[in-house]
């Protein structure tokens, strides 16, 4: 199921970076419950939020979706 790869790629990425949800929400400027769910599977998340994740990691859209 693709929002359960996207949610652990999430987690994974932000492990290890070693930063918490919070921060990354803040990062990103999203919502930490809003994070907690997309990385649990529960969400479906747009590709705008994707892009906001994945700058907020310093990474390409390509790097984030090379899992």
């Amino acid at each position: 199921m693709i929002r359960k790869k996207l949610g652990q790629r999430i987690k994974s990425l932000r492990k290890e970076r070693s930063i918490s949800q919070e921060e990354l929400a803040d990062i990103a400027g999203l919502d930490r419950t809003y994070i907690n769910s997309v990385e649990n599977g529960k969400r479906n998340i747009s590709i705008v939020n994707i892009e906001k994740i994945a700058i907020a990691f310093g990474i390409s859209l390509k790097d984030f979706f090379d899992f």
